[in-house]
């Protein structure tokens, strides 16, 4: 005869993947909904399954397919578990990071466990875009970005960069998880979010300004990393070239799994941005920049 201990842990078990079932199915109607409108992918992108011993810890599946991870994740607040992790998010060690015109600030906001938790979260429930939606245009030419990309915010915004128009998704639980914890920690308020996937070191991006018309100017973009840390580098428009009219040094950083950097104004108005081929990552990094959009 089963225990009563072990009678009531199945409850509790059914009842969380009852509340996942219903989560995954609300979800799928929004996706279905839109998916009317936008091509998609219909399945999330696997192409890399990460060394879960090494990189995102261990994780062991329920019946429901998702880890057991994903589902404490799912039943409690980002925010009250990054909370807890840290003690104090006032006592979050911050580096500060400046130059001429470049405004800085970046720490290491989940651990590690929680960063691994978030990244299987966002590889079973993220759908990225394809085609035209996957292209930009440079020098006249267009070309498919190397790397997978989508877009989350409220209602009707896009983000429009290198002659495409991205539209935002609606939000989901997660993406409004995750956008609560950056708006506490940091003080402004976003309503858009661009995620990129990088499925390892061969994926990239090139070197770019986020000065769009459609930003904020006076508002910080935020960027989360999970997964495999990548270099990122900095580099002041007039230092660029072989007639560059400066000698400013380039900033680089390690985005780290779990971390946070905070671009402050006028940062991208006077620095590129770029995150380079790393033929030695092997492990997937997921990206996602908070944005505040202009609403006209």
């Amino acid at each position: 005869m089963a225990s009563p201990q072990k009678n009531t842990l199945d409850l509790i078990l059914a009842k969380l993947n009852k509340d996942q079932l219903k989560r995954k199915e609300q979800s799928d109607q929004l996706f279905n909904n839109f998916a009317k409108k936008i091509k998609f992918n219909q399945s999330p992108v696997r192409e890399t399954v990460p060394n879960t011993s090494n990189l995102h810890g261990t994780s062991e599946k329920s019946s429901t397919g998702k880890s057991n991870s994903a589902q404490s994740t799912d039943n409690k607040c980002l925010l009250d578990l990054v909370a807890a992790k840290t003690d104090n998010l006032a006592a979050l060690k911050w580096k500060k990071i400046s130059n001429e015109n470049l405004n800085l600030d970046y720490t290491v906001l989940f651990p590690h466990s929680l960063a691994c938790q978030v990244f299987n979260r966002l590889e079973d429930e993220v759908q990225y875009f394809s085609g035209d939606l996957l292209k930009v245009q440079i020098f006249g030419k267009w070309h498919t970005i190397p790397r997978k990309q989508v877009s989350y915010g409220d209602p009707g915004l896009s983000y429009k960069f290198s002659g495409n128009s991205i539209p935002a998704l609606p939000w989901t639980p997660l993406m409004l998880e995750l956008r609560d914890v950056v708006t506490k920690l940091t003080d402004h308020t976003y309503n858009f979010v661009l995620i990129n996937r990088y499925k390892d070191g061969n994926d990239h991006m090139g070197e770019h300004r986020d000065d769009e018309k459609d930003l904020d100017p006076n508002s910080p973009i935020i960027s989360l990393s999970f997964g495999q840390p990548r270099d990122f580098i900095f580099r002041h428009k007039d230092a660029r070239g072989k007639n560059a009219l400066k000698k400013i040094e380039p900033v680089k950083l390690v985005l780290e799994n779990g971390s946070l950097l905070v671009m402050k104004p006028p940062t991208n108005n006077f620095w590129y941005h770029s995150l380079p081929i790393r033929k030695r990552a092997m492990q997937t990094r997921i990206n996602l920049t908070f944005r505040k959009m202009i609403v006209k």
